[in-house]
């Protein structure tokens, strides 16, 4: 594989900004890839986009996005396509848990702000950049998953769904848009992330004594399957759901 196998190609990443999607979008713009950072919060996408620009020498574009809205989903495309002509990979990484009491009060709210983030926005984005992609060049999308989609819990059952029907999206997509798109997923386990700061010790040392590994994964940890999927080193991958969970059992 090239030294930069993503070379003047454009990835969009959402929730971008931090955590792993941070490190993806390190990743891809140190591959060669002009980068769109979409979250929420527009300055810590701005943030990021100056030291891609200051590091690596690449264009950036920060979009402030809420994926859960149709209508941002679609502002947030056709920005993209109007700064840059094209989207070759899309990374769908945005996505959020929220805590409950028990299942009774879990509000309707809720229940539709976890699934709007979690599948609709992704949703939206593969069938607006995927269609596009599959009536030009091709392209992939990555889908950030969890493990919680095989192994759900029962503080996280509205995300665990989410993330559960995230991968049979991800397997629907492949068939859909292929074979000029690649369409495939990144089942994720825990991960020392910003949501890990309300951990307490007990819970990371349950969690690290329940994979082979020993311990959580770092956000650097999810670099090197992202690129594989985003780039032709995964030329034959579609419709497909990797486990990055350290082991977990």
């Amino acid at each position: 594989m090239p030294d930069q196998p993503l070379l003047d190609q454009v990835v969009l990443v959402t929730g971008g900004s931090r955590g792993l999607g941070r490190e993806m979008v390190l990743a891809c713009a140190a591959a060669g890839a002009d980068v769109v950072i979409a979250s929420r919060k527009l300055d810590g996408c701005a943030a990021l986009a100056e030291e891609v620009k200051a590091t690596y020498g690449r264009r950036a574009l920060p979009v402030a996005c809420n994926v859960s809205d149709w209508e941002q989903c679609g502002a947030l495309v056709e920005t993209a396509y109007a700064e840059f002509g094209q989207v070759d990979v899309l990374i769908n990484n945005a996505g959020m848990s929220l805590l409950y009491p028990s299942l009774t009060e879990v509000t309707e709210a809720m229940f539709d702000k976890i699934i709007g983030v979690n599948l609709k926005g992704p949703f939206r984005l593969s069938a607006l950049i995927g269609s596009r992609m599959a009536a030009g060049a091709g392209g992939r999308i990555v889908n950030i998953s969890s493990i919680e989609a095989s192994h759900p819990e029962p503080m996280a059952v509205p995300y665990a769904a989410a993330k559960a029907a995230l991968n049979n999206l991800t397997a629907g997509l492949a068939q859909t848009y292929g074979p000029k798109v690649r369409v495939n997923a990144i089942q994720c386990g825990p991960f020392a992330t910003d949501i890990a700061k309300a951990w307490t010790e007990e819970m990371v040392t349950y969690m690290s004594g329940h994979n082979a590994l020993g311990r959580i994964g770092q956000p650097a940890d999810i670099v090197g399957a992202a690129l594989y999927f985003a780039t032709e080193a995964s030329a034959f991958c579609t419709g497909s759901t990797l486990t990055l969970d350290g082991g977990w059992r």
